[in-house]
């Protein structure tokens, strides 16, 4: 059996449609929600703030915390049992070495940075979409980075390499499936999340390294679009 086409005839080459926007939780330091087809992420960034209790302060600089939460009727799998999980909290770790590389947590000694990420709707792809809008919302909290930070799955389904998989091409089972998480400063190229569940070859995965860069710039496009329509919006409200 050979994969011929995506659904919705995707190219393979091609991410499910996006949409983001930043400033959409009120009362939160800076906030943003990601969209890749019926796959929703919501961040929201509380600080930099006096961390508590004082032995976890670093003096040396600022400490970021991530949070990431599906919700139990979130995902097109099975229900999803709510509180923490090790799935949780292996993807709040692997969000939070994502994100670290673009930020300069000098500036904020015995501080913490929180970043929740709440998913409503999961269809495959969550990390990336969480690890996509907590970028964007920490540069809507203000917080001087050295770039933004895109994430998107590329992988393989049968002998085809594909961009953003989608839950039926995770459980595919016509013939091998590999799924790659990578996450990607846009600006330099350079990777800060790089995972891998499945079988792949050398050239396979070296050809699927290269999709998620120029996806991951694409994505940046929409990330700094979304960040500039509410700075314009901010503008005109206050002329």
């Amino acid at each position: 059996m050979v994969y011929k086409t995506r659904l919705e005839n995707r190219g393979f080459d091609q991410a499910r449609p996006m949409e983001a926007k930043v400033g959409v939780i009120k009362r939160a330091d800076g906030s943003a929600f990601f969209r890749f087809g019926h796959t929703w992420a919501y961040a929201a960034v509380y600080g930099p703030r006096n961390l508590y209790p004082k032995f976890l302060q670093d003096p040396s600089k600022g400490i970021l915390r991530c949070n990431y939460n599906m919700m139990p009727f979130s995902s097109v799998g099975e229900r999803v049992r709510p509180g923490g999980s090790r799935r949780s909290k292996e993807i709040s770790m692997v969000t939070q070495k994502a994100l670290l590389p673009v930020l300069d947590l000098d500036e904020f000694p015995n501080s913490v940075i929180d970043v929740f990420i709440e998913l409503p709707e999961t269809e495959a792809g969550s990390r990336c979409a969480g690890i996509t809008a907590a970028a964007m919302a920490l540069a809507d909290a203000g917080l001087r980075m050295k770039d933004l930070v895109a994430a998107v799955s590329v992988g393989r389904v049968d002998d085809k390499i594909v961009v953003d998989l989608d839950y039926s091409e995770e459980s595919y089972e016509g013939g091998p499936v590999a799924d790659i998480p990578v996450a990607v400063m846009p600006n330099s190229g350079k990777i800060t999340l790089l995972q891998m569940d499945g079988i792949i070859s050398p050239e396979q995965l070296s050809k699927a390294i290269g999709m998620a860069k120029a996806t991951c710039v694409k994505i940046a496009e929409v990330q700094r679009a979304a960040l500039k329509e509410k700075y314009k919006a901010s503008e005109n409200n206050g002329q």
